[in-house]
């Protein structure tokens, strides 16, 4: 981690064994980007479970429901309301998608967002250091301390049934080609709802020994959360500098690094 080129890091791996290896400071805040899309997807598996709301309503341009938005299938570009193609054709990376998530959860539960995300998974996860100040797709703000319960949920969750954390993690129209924003393009590109799955992508931020089972996000503001459940390791990087070329050759090494120290 010392050669990374950010000024501060901060770092939390669960291994198989479920102890816990920490480094950096665990208080610091650090803006997570597009790893809020990881939270903002789990409180709405959350509002499907109670019945506010369903997987296959209709959300948006004709044929587009909240399945395809949480799987960026709804053919909405990275910014902007109109769709620039029809629902399921391809993976487009949408933020414009979150943000309609967002505001459908809202509708349907009569809560605002950010506190319906603050009740049902940050108060219930103890992340009492975490807010949304933003976007559902990247506004959330956390420390180290409070990732790491909630990369203990992503990987054995107590907020969702197991059989919707088995669709969570599972490729949703898995033939789709798509692009992820500075990685490149993949066919297929697999997609969970809200995860994306590492497949057989490369390169790709996570290591060459991350079986292709793992699933996570990673943010433009350097952070990344990973899970490979073929190695039951999990692990979150913090850091405060903008993702780039340096995140490409960093990344893949440490996580290979950690899952070669674990013997996987």
């Amino acid at each position: 981690m010392r050669d990374w080129p950010a000024s501060s890091v901060a770092i939390a791996v669960i291994d198989p064994n479920e102890q816990l290896h920490v480094y950096g400071d665990r208080k610091s805040e650090f803006r997570l980007a597009s790893v809020t899309k990881l939270m903002t997807a789990w409180v709405t598996l959350i509002a499907v479970e109670d019945g506010s709301i369903s997987l296959d309503d209709p959300i948006g341009q004709p044929g587009c429901t909240l399945r395809h938005l949480l799987t960026h299938a709804g053919g909405y570009g990275f910014d902007g309301i109109e769709p620039i193609v029809t629902p399921e054709r391809k993976r487009v990376y949408s933020n414009t998608g979150y943000d309609m998530i967002a505001e459908y959860v809202s509708s349907a539960t009569e809560i605002a967002f950010a506190d319906y995300l603050d009740e049902a998974v940050f108060q219930a996860l103890g992340m009492t250091s975490t807010q949304l100040r933003g976007g559902a797709a990247w506004g959330a703000y956390s420390t180290l301390e409070d990732l790491i319960p909630f990369i203990g949920e992503l990987r054995r969750p107590s907020l969702i049934d197991n059989s919707t954390f088995i669709a969570a993690t599972s490729s949703q129209f898995p033939n789709l080609e798509g692009v992820i924003p500075g990685l490149g393009r993949f066919n297929p590109c697999p997609w969970g709802l809200g995860p994306e799955l590492r497949g057989t992508k490369l390169p790709h931020w996570t290591g060459t020994r991350n079986s292709s089972s793992t699933y996570g996000h990673f943010g433009g503001s350097g952070t990344f959360v990973w899970i490979d459940p073929v190695a039951n390791v999990a692990c979150c990087a913090l850091a405060d500098l903008e993702f780039g070329d340096w995140a490409l050759t960093h990344w893949p090494i440490f996580s290979d690094a950690v899952l070669s120290e674990l013997g996987r």
